[in-house]
């Protein structure tokens, strides 16, 4: 069974872009066409949610970090100090 495939052409890429996208593309050993494909892919093909999983790192997360607890005046001396 064959698919069609379509394709498309991207102009006027800023040299920064195009510098980190070849970057990406070596260190993920990928062309450049398939490294493009593989961030359209993951800009508009949304992933479904795994709740239980999501729910685990949650609570991971929390037992991790539970311990930290900041006053109001800790907040808002960080809000007026800025954070480093």
């Amino acid at each position: 069974m064959e698919f069609a495939m379509a394709t498309i052409t991207v102009k006027n890429i800023p040299d920064e872009l195009y510098a980190q996208l070849k970057k990406v593309a070596k260190a993920n050993q990928r062309s450049i066409n398939r490294e493009v494909i593989y961030a359209i892919r993951r800009a508009v093909v949304v992933q479904p949610l795994d709740v239980d999983e999501w729910l685990k790192e949650t609570r991971e997360i929390r037992e991790r970090t539970g311990k930290y607890i900041l006053t109001d005046e800790e907040i808002e001396q960080a809000i007026n100090t800025g954070r480093p």
